[in-house]
Formats: structure tokens, C-alpha cells, sequence
């Protein structure tokens, strides 16, 4: 009688002389095991336990199954973890690590749709399936209270960076418009970050000017700042697209300093003509790029309401002049124009990698819901996973070499890790792979975040 036996293994041919097959018949391995660093990180900052209250819960508490801090955490999570659309959560949800981070081992996670009422918290009164409101202040703040929280004492002096980037649409999104300048429909979200820390992604459209609605912003976090640290000196720093007198009129009247791009014209090209002629000879003369600078008042015929300090690099590179300025409100006697153009200016593109790190390796650029609410709540998602992150980074990877990497880079090597998960009566073990590269940092991390 013939057996009837099921072929579960598949052939790929030898290895040392040996049959290599495969099946499907591991058990419960997946490859997101780093997700309970993550998990550590949130239990050590309180983000998502503080986010969640944040949002209002109006369903009936008999059928709740997934509660609003689970959505939270399972959404940021799967952000971190590399997972930028919700329909990746109709997989994701049976998920051992994720399941495992979220305190439900055995019980199944929220799918794509439920996900998708949380995105679109706010629509109540609109939309009967959706019973779940956020206060944007509440979110707005926690930015600030978690980027505060990491200090220790309070510091001496910050730097806030302000930038504007293109959030690329491809819809017919509320608020869409078209940009010359990046030659697409998109919004134009504003950031405020100080060092890696993210303080502020706000969504507008890219219909209105670069700079608005900055000076709204920045008078927010510094009063939320100057509440626990009143004596902390606060300066701003920014490209020329927010060199306009209502911020800079603001920071003077508020003791903020700033340091902002301005652009050229022909009457600050004049003023500096005997600096550029000066790093002309000196570059011909050494035969290597020269810079010379000039530190003068300077007021505009129409827009600026008061005279300003303004420092103008003279340069001459590769045969020819690069002339550029900044404008600022430090007093000379403490920072001399080479100094404040070399070593704070110039340190601003640093921003735009922390912007890379938001848009290309947490997804922020992602907002295809048809209205700006439910986009802009997508924004402050992936901008949670970033701060968890950070938080994974600057308490668990210090003095490691992933302290100053990506958070792409973090996934890669220590979150993306397989693992095999079971569960027993008294515990939920991951077992990781003995040859992963990553033991000992990651070691660290769990220790340092555990602790």
C-alpha cells in the first residue's frame, strides 16, 4: 500500500557532500527580534505611555481589544522596525517579537484597519467607525518634555536649527501644491531639531513661504524650555529662507540670539568688494582657495525694521568669487565674524542629515491620507519612532560604534536580527543567533536600557 506522505522539503542540491533541503518548519522565528530594544527604550523614556494621553478613546470599552497605547506602540514600533505602510501590518500582527514587545505573546496584534481608525484620530462626529481624538498641543509638547528629559542638568546654551524640506506628493491630498523650486506637488513640513534631538515637524503646505509660521513655532518651544530652564541661552540658526524681520524683530525683543543666512544683492556684494579683492590676491598668491571677512551694519530698504549686524565671507575658489552672509544679533565681543561663519553657521547642515534620517530611514515622507490632520498625525508618528531611536541610540549606544549611527543603521544591525520565540508557562524567550556580529553592542544596549 503506498504511503501518504506530504513533501515538505525542498531540494537545493549538496553542500560538503552533503543533501541541502529546506522547510518551513522552524516554529516561531522572526526577524525583527531587536524590536525589544525598542520596547526597553520606550519603558525607560515613557514615550508611548505619554503619547497615549495624548488621545482621547471614545469606543465602547466592552469591545475593546487593542488599547490605544498597543496601537501606538505596535505603529511606531513597525516604523522603526522598517515597516512604513499599515497594510504591513496585517503580517506584522503575527509577528512573535512584536508581539512578545507589546505584553501579548499569544494573542494576535491590531490589523491594517484598525491601525488605520488611530491615523485617523480626529474625524469624530465625521465618520462612525472613527472614536479616536488627539490634542495636538498635548503632542506638540512632548517633543520638547522628552528632548528636555535628557539632560541631566540644564545646559548652558542651545542651538535650535530651523529647515524646511519638500514632502513629495503623489495624490490629490488637502493642501497639495506645486513648488517651483523642487518642480513637484508636495507639502513643505518645518523642523526644529537641537543637535539630534527633534523638537518640532510641523506639516504645512508648500503654498505658503518657507519661514511660516517659524516664529509661532520657535515661541513655543522657547517658552516650554525657558519654564524648566530659565537661565539657558537659546540661539537660533538657520538658512536665508528664514532670514525675515518678524522672527529676527521676535528674538530680539525675547533674548534669543540667531545666526541666519542672508541672501546676496548687489549692495552687499559692494560692501565686501575690498575683502574680495583682498582674498583674490591671496589665493593667487598661495594658490590655494582664500577667505576674507567683513563685519558691518546693514538694514534693507523695505523689510527689515532696525539695523542689523551682518558678516560677509569674501572667498575666492577655483578662480572665481563665492561671496556669502549671515545676519545676526551677537555681540562681537562674544563671537567674531570668522567664528560665528566657520563654527556656527556652518555647522547648520548638519540638520539635513538628521532630516535624512526622518524621511529616508523612518518613513516621515509618507503621507498619502486625503486630509493634512491625518497626515500631519503620520508625521508625529514617524517622528516618535526617531525619538525612540535617539533614545535607543544616546542611553543604550554610547561609547559604542553605533553612537553616531543612522537609525537605517541601527536597524540593520541591531533590530533586524532573527530569533527564535518560545513561550512557556513562566517565561517568553528570544533565542538569538550565537554568530550574530552585533552580540556585544547589543548586550550593552539591553543592559544600559534595562537597568
Amino acid at each position: 500500500m503506498p504511503t501518504h506522505c506530504s513533501q515538505t522539503e525542498m531540494d537545493f542540491g549538496t553542500s560538503g557532500g552533503r543533501k541541502l533541503v529546506g522547510a518551513f518548519d522552524g516554529g516561531a522565528i522572526t526577524s525583527n527580534g531587536g524590536v525589544v530594544l525598542l520596547a526597553a527604550a520606550d519603558k525607560r523614556i515613557g514615550l508611548c505611555e505619554r503619547l497615549a494621553a495624548c488621545f482621547a478613546d471614545y469606543r465602547n470599552a466592552g469591545y475593546i481589544v487593542h488599547a490605544k497605547i498597543d496601537l501606538l506602540r505596535q505603529r511606531i514600533f513597525g516604523v522603526g522596525l522598517g515597516y512604513e505602510d499599515l497594510i504591513d501590518h496585517d503580517a506584522l500582527r503575527f509577528d512573535p517579537a512584536l508581539m512578545a514587545a507589546l505584553d501579548r505573546p499569544e494573542d494576535a496584534l491590531a490589523g491594517k484597519s484598525t491601525l488605520n481608525r488611530l491615523e485617523h484620530a480626529g474625524k469624530i462626529g465625521h465618520d462612525r467607525h472613527h472614536k479616536l481624538d488627539h490634542d495636538p498641543s498635548a503632542i506638540e509638547r512632548l517633543f520638547v518634555d522628552v528632548f528636555m528629559e535628557a539632560y541631566r542638568e540644564p545646559p548652558i546654551r542651545i542651538v535650535l536649527d530651523l529647515d524646511a524640506t519638500d514632502d513629495r506628493l503623489f495624490g490629490f491630498q488637502e493642501g497639495r501644491h506645486y513648488h517651483g523650486y523642487y518642480d513637484c506637488y508636495c507639502y513643505l513640513p518645518l523642523y526644529i531639531f537641537c543637535g539630534r534631538h527633534l523638537l518640532c515637524a510641523k506639516l504645512r503646505s508648500s503654498s505658503v513661504d518657507g519661514a511660516h509660521g517659524a516664529k509661532d513655532e520657535v515661541a513655543r518651544i522657547v517658552a516650554q524650555i525657558r519654564e524648566r530652564w530659565p537661565n539657558v541661552s537659546i540661539v537660533i540658526r538657520a538658512d536665508s529662507g528664514f532670514c525675515r524681520d518678524e522672527l529676527m524683530t521676535w528674538c530680539e525683543e525675547n533674548s534669543v540670539k540667531y545666526v541666519l543666512g542672508l541672501a546676496g544683492n548687489s549692495r552687499l556684494h559692494k560692501r565686501i568688494a575690498r575683502e574680495s579683492r583682498k582674498a583674490k590676491l591671496k589665493s593667487k598668491r598661495t594658490a590655494k582657495p582664500a577667505r576674507v571677512f567683513a563685519d558691518f551694519e546693514y538694514r534693507t530698504r523695505d523689510s527689515w525694521s532696525a539695523k542689523r549686524r551682518v558678516i560677509g565671507k569674501a572667498e575666492w575658489t577655483q578662480g572665481e568669487a563665492n561671496p556669502r552672509f549671515i545676519v545676526t544679533n551677537v555681540d562681537p565681543a562674544f563671537g567674531a565674524a570668522k567664528f560665528l561663519y566657520e563654527h556656527v553657521y556652518c555647522q547648520r547642515g548638519e540638520m539635513e542629515n538628521r532630516i535624512k534620517e526622518c524621511q529616508a530611514d523612518l518613513f516621515a515622507d509618507r503621507t498619502p491620507a486625503p486630509t493634512m490632520r491625518a497626515n500631519q498625525l503620520r508625521l508625529w508618528l514617524s517622528s516618535f519612532a526617531y525619538v525612540l531611536m535617539c533614545a535607543v541610540r544616546r542611553i543604550g549606544l554610547v561609547g559604542t560604534d553605533f553612537e553616531r549611527a543612522t537609525c537605517g543603521t541601527i536597524r540593520l544591525q541591531l533590530l533586524k536580527i532573527g530569533a527564535l520565540v518560545t513561550v512557556s508557562v513562566r517565561r517568553v524567550k528570544l533565542a538569538f543567533a550565537s554568530a550574530c556580529p552585533a552580540r556585544d553592542v547589543f548586550v550593552l544596549a539591553q543592559r544600559r536600557l534595562c537597568q
